[in-house]
């Protein structure tokens, strides 16, 4: 019967484990998305309104995508532009280090991530800013 017992435990233990490690896990995709979704508008056209479309992982482990739509802004925008989907790859090492981001006109040079990462990203602008945060 203690045998019983103590595997009962270990495996309420172990799931106990588990739960708090998909916890982290969850807290760390929604702080890499947050971060996704705020370069949108910093790579956007200036002034642009953005429509997001779909936020989500990429096709790489510890990637997001982030698709969207600019829908107006300043200054005349083509009808067909608001029917062109616009993406952004946020790539990220260890925990939330954005190490690359990519759009549909290519990767982002080292020199604009940095700004992007230094100046940006965790200003209270690009909180406010944040297409998905609305």
């Amino acid at each position: 019967m203690l045998r019983g017992r103590r595997g009962a435990a270990l495996a309420g233990a172990l799931l106990l484990w588990l739960a708090a490690g998909s916890g982290c896990d969850t807290a760390l995709d929604a702080r890499r998305i947050t971060l996704c979704r705020r370069a949108v508008p910093a790579l956007a056209p200036p002034g642009a309104e953005i429509g997001l479309l779909r936020v989500g992982a990429g096709a790489s482990r510890g990637s997001v995508r982030v698709d969207y739509r600019v829908l107006g802004g300043p200054g005349p925008h083509p009808k067909a532009e608001a029917t062109r989907t616009r993406f952004l790859v946020c790539h990220f090492g260890a925990a939330d280090d954005l190490t690359a981001v990519t759009t549909e006109q290519g990767p982002v040079n080292g020199a604009s991530l940095y700004l992007l990462k230094r100046y940006y990203l965790t200003t209270p602008e690009a909180e406010a800013a944040d297409p998905g945060a609305r």
